[in-house]
């Protein structure tokens, strides 16, 4: 019976699995995979109890509405610092210049392009969190 060769891809797959870094954190995925793990290796004259599964299933659903709760939270201080920042526009703030003093000029536009907004101020791109304070902007 002849054996079939690898094909390339199929090579470069298991080269990847094989080499790929380990999880470091728990998701549902690991902890359903070792649920059904401990199920297929449990001792047929004493198996599970029942209470220990659903224990065990529900410290699955926790964990999953956790990490839920956690996405929610940084989407939600993402969009918080969007709307300060765009709440900027046209006001006077000052920051603290490569040199150690304080700069200040008008916020005339946001750039949303990174994880931080940047502030456009007098056209210095500043990041938010460097911003130092906010005062009206004087009228004549």
């Amino acid at each position: 019976m002849p054996i079939d060769a690898i094909a390339p891809t199929d090579a470069a797959t298991y080269a990847a699995k094989a080499t790929s870094a380990p999880k470091q954190e728990m998701d549902g995925e690991m902890f359903l995979s070792l649920l059904v793990t401990q199920l297929q290796n449990q001792d047929p004259s004493s198996p599970m109890d029942t209470n220990q599964m659903i224990s065990q299933t529900t410290q699955l659903a926790m964990m999953e509405q956790i990490t839920a709760l956690t996405t929610t939270g940084t989407e939600n201080f993402s969009l918080q610092m969007r709307t300060s920042a765009a709440a900027l526009i046209g006001q006077n703030v000052s920051y603290t210049g490569a040199d150690g003093s304080t700069v200040s000029g008008i916020a005339s536009a946001v750039s949303y392009v990174g994880s931080v907004p940047q502030v456009t101020i007098d056209g210095v791109s500043i990041a938010l969190d460097a911003i130092s304070g906010v005062t009206a902007p004087v009228t004549a």
